[in-house]
């Protein structure tokens, strides 16, 4: 007998994704000529602030064979073609399939008469009521209504299944203007919210005592470093080990790693399968020299269209891992990465389109490992405490 409380499979935190991206709005109703068009438009208006990408269909009604060395049984082939870079899949792709192939895409705009998606932009053409009126089902979350040429009437069947369109945004289909603002205030309101995870789960083999532990500004480290996140985060959480669960005041939300063994890595991870849709503001809590100008820096100067924002290094230029904001997108990315065998975060900024930043201060980001470390930065604390004392 199974038991009607079993689940067949582990309750995940889903992203909110839909045929393509979290970010993404099917354009029907006008000939396909006319939505290219007015894709190319929101897209060169959006392309130097965020990532655009286009779907459609081929309008070739007649049967074609496939290109290149498809036709001789390839699967898959890639072309350098200098100014950009082909690829030509051999096998039809599976809905999971497409959302990887765009997700590094910030928005999407789909040609509607072909494929849908979550959200839809509806052009009224008198003379294609009937063109429309097929793909009525596709109808689930229309935010803009665009009549085209002469029309001044929306249709009564779009009304019926738009129970809200008195609420939606009408404009002409030649007021580009107006539709570009639209789509930019939407992605403006689509940036991600930013949660705080202080690094607290390393076993500080090297300090010889849980450096989280220790008391740099009246109060241990990960409390100190999270009640600083606070100031700029929807939410905080202290990453931890399972076994320091009990350890960890409630009020500072203990996240264990559910991603074992991997270290800052599985951290990263555990915190996006919890919130999946969030931008993580990832800080170490052995860096006791951070202070709030280089949180502030930091946010002020986030890129969300980025895979993360970062300080670069003085020392190698490469990125700081450890005060990083990761955004979703990083998460594919990370899972990629450790389905390769990698699970430094490092290696994943320096090989991704990440944002650098040149810190404030470069000494803030001084990170204590050793006993001889503790004692020098606490030397250099005390100074500056009594240098302010005068």
């Amino acid at each position: 007998m199974i038991s009607k409380e079993h689940k067949k499979h582990t309750r995940l935190a889903r992203p909110a994704i839909g045929n393509f991206s979290r970010n993404e709005w099917a354009i029907l109703g006008a000939p396909c000529i006319n939505i290219k068009l007015l894709a190319a438009d929101i897209i060169a208006a959006l392309a130097p602030q965020y990532k655009c990408a286009y779907a459609d269909s081929t309008h070739n009604d007649e049967e074609t064979l496939p290109p290149g060395r498809l036709a001789n049984g390839a699967v898959l082939e890639y072309t350098d073609q200098i100014n950009n870079h082909q690829f030509n899949f051999g096998l039809g792709l599976k809905p999971m399939a497409f959302r990887q192939q765009f997700a590094d895409a910030d928005l999407v705009l789909v040609n509607g008469n072909h494929q849908p998606a979550k959200s839809q932009v509806v052009i009224i053409y008198e003379n294609r009521a009937a063109s429309l009126q097929k793909r009525v089902s596709q109808l689930t979350n229309v935010e803009m209504i665009l009549l085209a040429d002469s029309t001044t009437e929306i249709f009564d069947f779009i009304k019926e299944a738009i129970p809200n369109w008195e609420q939606l945004p009408v404009y002409q289909l030649d007021q580009t203007g107006k539709i570009i603002e639209f789509f930019k205030a939407k992605m403006q309101q689509a940036a991600p919210v930013l949660n705080g995870l202080v690094l607290a789960g390393g076993q500080s083999l090297r300090m010889g005592t849980d450096k989280g532990k220790l008391n740099w500004h009246g109060k241990e480290q990960r409390y100190h470093i999270a009640d600083m996140l606070k100031q700029h985060c929807e939410e905080v959480f202290i990453s931890c080990r399972a076994n320091q669960l009990q350890e960890i005041s409630p009020e500072y939300n203990p996240l264990p790693d559910t991603f074992l063994d991997l270290g800052p890595f599985g951290a990263i991870l555990s915190a996006f399968r919890e919130k999946p849709d969030s931008a993580w503001m990832v800080v170490a809590c052995d860096m006791p020299l951070l202070n709030a100008e280089t949180f502030e820096h930091l946010i002020e100067n986030r890129n969300i269209s980025s895979i993360g924002t970062a300080y670069e290094s003085v020392t190698d230029s490469f990125p700081e891992p450890l005060i990083t904001i990761w955004e979703p997108k990083s998460y594919p990315v990370l899972l990629a990465f450790l389905a390769q065998g990698h699970s430094c975060p490092r290696k994943v900024l320096i090989n991704s389109d990440t944002h650098l930043l040149q810190p404030l201060d470069a000494e803030v980001l001084t990170n204590v490992n050793t006993a001889e470390d503790f004692e020098k930065i606490k030397h250099q604390l005390t100074a500056k405490t009594a240098s302010t004392q005068v």
